[in-house]
């Protein structure tokens, strides 16, 4: 058994993979080939947005939102302080200043009332201007984009959508990467949708922030390679990531289907002292992790149990990013729930490939832990 069965995945595609990379190899396109282009239509048609932009990895994906955005020092962006390090990275990265927002505890996704009051705390800042919000899609769930754009609108502020594991997942039937101004995800081997290596996209309606997109990819090129109108990254995605992606996609809805239902039979089955996942109506995940913590029971305690039993495991994330040693002296609200989180919280295999038998083991496993 694998946390995310990347073979079972493999052997499923091996041919028709086959056949699209050796399309490559044969034009010898290999960086921003046609492979790129037509996954760039394909992906912007499945989140239903008029523009798609493929790059390099889902971190440079969130930079160049903010660069677009023209977002820099002495800016504030706001985000949750329960993410992987790259959502608050770039916000550093451009010279801004991250200020950390609490999690709803039951979804583990940004708490629109802790935004709320860190909004009206860091607008009395004499230095820092508030300029953004970064909501994260956290393990596959989208964050409050209702509740979070409201505020945004309210505050004069740009919202940025992180999906890098939300890629998939919806509300009320809108396509995650489909909210605020511009949103990103990332094609990590290990995320909803996944390549071979690295590789990211960034979605926008705005035709104007997708030119600047577009322009800060390629060193923030103009007309042509050798013309710069600004200050840009190398952020290409290579074609034959691009081909091993349009194959994915193929049977991607297939996936995520398969997920929706193992993560329904977990929650269905696991015992009432694991506090299992919340999804709010209206609201489908994608299951990039299925993330779950105990009553009582110490996660230390649970993870030995698993590992003696072989059921893989991993912990999402061990470390609020205000704790981080980097970002410690980035404001923040209070962030309790983060802090209790990420000491608790850990997840276990959801994926498509999983069959009943291991489905039973997994349950049986949690459920027989004694307190």
């Amino acid at each position: 058994m694998q946390l995310i069965d990347l073979n079972a995945q493999l052997q499923a595609l091996q041919p028709a993979i086959d056949m699209r990379m050796q399309a490559v190899l044969s034009h010898g396109q290999f960086i921003m080939g046609p492979e790129v282009k037509e996954l760039e239509q394909q992906l912007a048609d499945y989140v239903g947005i008029d523009h798609c932009i493929s790059c390099a990895n889902g971190t440079d994906a969130l930079q160049i939102a903010l660069m677009a955005l023209d977002i820099g020092s002495g800016d504030i962006v706001f985000t949750t302080a329960f993410s992987f390090f790259a959502t608050a990275e770039v916000i550093a990265l451009v010279g801004a200043t991250p200020y950390f927002v609490d999690i709803d505890q039951h979804t583990f996704n940004l708490c629109p009332e802790s935004l709320s009051l860190a909004i009206e705390e860091a607008s009395q800042h004499k230095r820092l201007t508030p300029k953004a919000v970064i909501g994260v899609d956290l393990f596959g769930l989208p964050a409050e984009y209702p509740a979070i754009s409201a505020l945004c609108k309210q505050h004069g502020l740009h919202l940025i959508e992180d999906g890098a594991q939300g890629f998939g997942g919806e509300i009320n039937g809108q396509k995650a990467c489909g909210f605020g101004e511009i949103a990103t995800t990332s094609f990590f081997p290990a995320k909803p949708l996944g390549c071979f290596g690295d590789g990211g996209a960034i979605f926008t309606a705005n035709a104007n922030l997708a030119e600047r997109c577009q322009s800060i990819r390629v060193h923030g090129k103009g007309s042509h390679k050798y013309e710069n109108l600004r200050i840009g990254l190398n952020s290409r995605l290579d074609t034959l990531q691009a081909a091993i992606l349009l194959e994915k996609l193929t049977i991607f809805d297939r996936e995520c289907a398969a997920r929706q239902r193992n993560a329904a039979f977990l929650s269905k089955h696991l015992d009432n002292s694991f506090v299992t996942p919340h999804i709010p109506n209206t609201y489908a995940s994608a299951w990039a992790q299925y993330s779950i913590w105990h009553r009582d029971i110490p996660r230390e305690t649970i993870l030995a149990h698993l590992s003696k039993n072989g059921i893989p495991h991993a912990i999402y994330y061990p470390i609020a990013l205000n704790q981080q040693i980097a970002l410690k002296h980035a404001p923040s609200a209070a962030t309790l729930n983060s802090i209790a989180m990420s000491q608790k919280v850990f997840s276990i295999p959801t994926h498509a490939y999983l069959t009943a038998v291991e489905l039973d083991l997994i349950v049986e496993t949690l459920n027989g832990i004694e307190t």
